[in-house]
């Protein structure tokens, strides 16, 4: 009987294996809190280039292969900036107060896949690549080679094809899992009333004022008590963070009776 062989990746992508439940596919991902709970697809770019190891969030460069550029070894505060010409940071442009002039306000790195998404094209060659030192402003460019996501196969003419399964050279086991979020930990934290409603309040020991304004606490401010300040004064440093609730939740959070706690 003759069976129908898909020619585009696309389509080889989209099968699944008998045995293997609908969870296996990439468009049955939760991804709720990034980076979701099956796998964190911003793991393909940490061996993008050869010769650099990258971070999944953002392009800190985490370690440098064998051969690879040593003027990026040695130090934690490499940041891949450009590459190509393509920017993978951003300038954040606007005003610090209401009708006050534009400023910049800092960076924010750019969705990766989108930024590099010029460069898949060309596995196997070398591509500018720019480093900026963020302790020490210094800036390096390096030619990096790209490398394929796609297993690389010998079609029937002896050329070279992409094949449905991730390149071994791009994903190792376990590195698309390494990084994922422990889920009600991330999520209790992520999520609030303004966002995504979990089963925690935002706003406890609240009183309101007589002109309807109320003040309260945020849950998630450490160590408060009843004279801190209200939560809308707050900093982020002052917030539980994700490390806390993983490694000492207990300890972290307060009891909730009657929307106040025992401050």
């Amino acid at each position: 009987m003759p069976s129908i062989e898909p020619k585009n990746v696309t389509a080889q992508i989209l099968h699944r294996a008998r045995g293997n439940p609908p969870s296996t596919t990439g468009y049955t991902a939760i991804s709720n809190c990034f980076p979701g709970l099956e796998f964190d697809i911003r793991g393909l770019l940490r061996h993008i280039f050869v010769g650099v190891v990258l971070h999944e969030s953002l392009p800190f460069v985490v370690d440098v292969e064998p051969g690879g550029p040593q003027e990026l070894a040695g130090s934690p505060d490499w940041l891949l900036v450009e590459v190509e010409g393509n920017q993978l940071i951003g300038t954040i442009m606007g005003p610090r107060q209401p009708n006050g002039p534009s400023e910049q306000l800092g960076a924010f790195g750019l969705e990766r896949f989108n930024a590099l998404a010029p460069i898949f094209r060309n596995v196997g060659q070398r591509v500018r690549c720019v480093f900026f030192n963020t302790e020490s402003s210094q800036q390096v460019e390096v030619n990096l080679e790209v490398r394929s996501i796609l297993e690389r196969r010998v079609g029937g003419g002896g050329e070279q094809k992409a094949g449905p399964a991730l390149s071994k050279d791009i994903a190792a086991p376990g590195d698309l899992t390494q990084g994922l979020c422990s889920p009600w930990s991330a999520d209790f934290l992520e999520c609030g009333c303004y966002y995504w409603a979990a089963s925690r309040p935002d706003l406890v020991n609240a009183t309101a004022g007589a002109d309807g304004k109320i003040d309260g606490h945020n849950w998630l401010h450490r160590n408060r008590t009843a004279a801190t300040p209200p939560q809308y004064s707050i900093r982020n440093s002052d917030l539980v963070t994700y490390e806390e609730l993983y490694r000492d939740w207990e300890a972290a959070l307060k009891f909730i009776i009657g929307g106040k706690d025992e401050t």
